[in-house]
């Protein structure tokens, strides 16, 4: 006897955003890449569709990280003092399907990097590598508010991923996304109700943003609120397959930055033995996180590890095979 199987129907789907643009769409970028278009919750492949695998970035800094733990110098050392290098390392040797370029040199606190200074680190970027670039500034809105124009503007027609707009500090970013035609990134503190308020901020200054928004949902890493993160993406996803605008979007998660300060990942293996080997502990930490924010719906993950990126594009390939009934 054939057994049904129930299938939940649902109103809407994601949107899809592309990311970067090639020759003869203005950029300089070898291909495209589109997130986002689900129909169903997360890889239930028999109730509706993943059109666009989930992608990996990794970040590149403009500026040594002198705060990282020391086993990354074996990965990074020889490039870290050139973003152009350090990307092209990450595409060619570790895979990753984006850059995500920080602009920590920007800091007043590291080096107070001049507006001119991160549009030389962009462009370096850009010539090094073809995929499609996130460019992100340091974290201090005051300095961020004085970088986003010239960057955006240094690499108009590459259809970059600029953040990040907050509920506090959303237009400098995002007069600089609608006057260049970027992507921008929404961040929200774990949140729905200010993501939902953010969203329409951003449309309200251009429609023509609607379809250029990537949430941030501001994930923790393991231990240190995951859960909750993982239930605010959940509620998003739903509200996005209910029809609900505002939550549409695609997702993004910096995994990397998040993972790499809490104290599993960062305690040296002599001060806690019993935890295992700090490297190990580590990269375990970022992929377990990660695979967590992949069951919530996540699209675009920020890595840091090249080892934890291996293991998450290994999952991306068992979450992607269509198990259709």
């Amino acid at each position: 006897m054939a057994v049904e199987i129930l299938k939940e129907k649902y109103r809407s789907k994601v949107g899809e955003v592309v990311l970067g643009a090639t020759k003869e769409e203005g950029g300089t970028r070898s291909h495209t890449i589109t997130v986002g278009g689900e129909t169903s919750l997360p890889y239930l492949h028999f109730e509706g569709e993943t059109p666009n695998r989930p992608v990996m970035a990794l970040e590149v800094w403009d500026t040594a990280p002198t705060e990282w733990p020391p086993f990354f110098e074996k990965f990074y050392g020889d490039v870290w003092n050139d973003p152009g290098e350090w990307a092209k390392k990450c595409v060619n040797e570790f895979g990753a399907d984006l850059i995500q370029l920080r602009l920590a040199g920007a800091d007043p606190d590291i080096n107070d990097a001049s507006p001119e200074d991160c549009t030389v680190a962009v462009k370096k970027v850009l010539e090094a590598v073809g995929v499609p670039l996130i460019v992100i500034g340091c974290g201090k809105p005051e300095k961020d508010n004085l970088i986003y124009a010239p960057v955006a503007e240094a690499a108009a027609g590459e259809n970059l991923l600029l953040g990040v707009a907050e509920l506090e500090n959303y237009k400098a970013v995002n007069s600089a996304c609608m006057a260049n035609k970027h992507n921008i990134i929404a961040s929200s503190p774990i949140d729905i109700n200010i993501c939902k308020q953010l969203n329409i901020l951003i449309i309200e200054m251009s429609t023509a943003m609607a379809n250029r928004i990537i949430i941030d949902p501001t994930v923790a890493a393991l231990g240190y609120g995951a859960e909750y993160s993982f239930s605010i993406m959940e509620r998003a996803r739903n509200g996005a397959l209910q029809g609900d605008k505002m939550l549409g979007m695609p997702m993004i998660g910096n995994i990397g930055s998040e993972v790499w300060r809490t104290k599993e990942a960062i305690t040296p293996t002599e001060d806690e033995p019993g935890w295992g080997e700090q490297e190990e502990r580590g990269i375990l930490w970022e992929a377990t996180t990660a695979m967590a924010y992949l069951q919530s719906g996540i699209d675009m993950l920020v890595m840091r590890h090249p080892e934890a990126l291996k293991i998450i594009e290994k999952q991306i390939d068992d979450l992607m095979q269509d198990n259709s009934y």
